[in-house]
């Protein structure tokens, strides 16, 4: 999504790279795509901030995007806790390396990744047949 919203330098993609494992491993939090989504649409409704009713406008915008794309998460999936949706618990040790060697990855967190890009892709698209209004 970092190109798609004309934001590409490279120092962008490590902005969320600690919410693997729902922030650095700690699964009470939520997972990492749903994690890294509200971070992408703080950057897709930033504005100048010396534009304050804009600004206030564009915050308010954020969160309820935020909001939509949470509860459509949690309807699909559940839940947006990492240690419930993966069933691993990473503060054992060896936890994280039989998440790598198991491919749980690849069968849910791919999932969870490609389920955020569609909804950030939706609430672009509204976005712009609002504006477009």
């Amino acid at each position: 999504m970092w190109e798609a919203y004309g934001l590409e330098n490279e120092d962008i993609l490590w902005t969320c790279t600690a919410f693997t494992g729902g922030i650095a491993g700690h699964q009470s939090a939520p997972c990492g795509a749903v994690s890294a989504s509200t971070v992408c649409l703080g950057l897709r409704h930033r504005c100048p901030l010396a534009d304050r009713q804009r600004a206030k406008q564009e915050r308010f915008g954020a969160r309820e995007d935020a909001g939509q794309l949470v509860t459509s998460f949690i309807e699909r999936f559940g839940t947006i806790t990492c240690r419930d949706l993966l069933g691993l618990d990473f503060s054992k040790p060896g936890a994280y390396h039989t998440f790598l060697e198991s491919g749980i990855w690849k069968d849910k967190c791919s999932k969870y990744v490609e389920f955020v890009i569609e909804k950030l892709c939706e609430l672009d698209e509204k976005r712009s047949v609002t504006r477009a209004r």
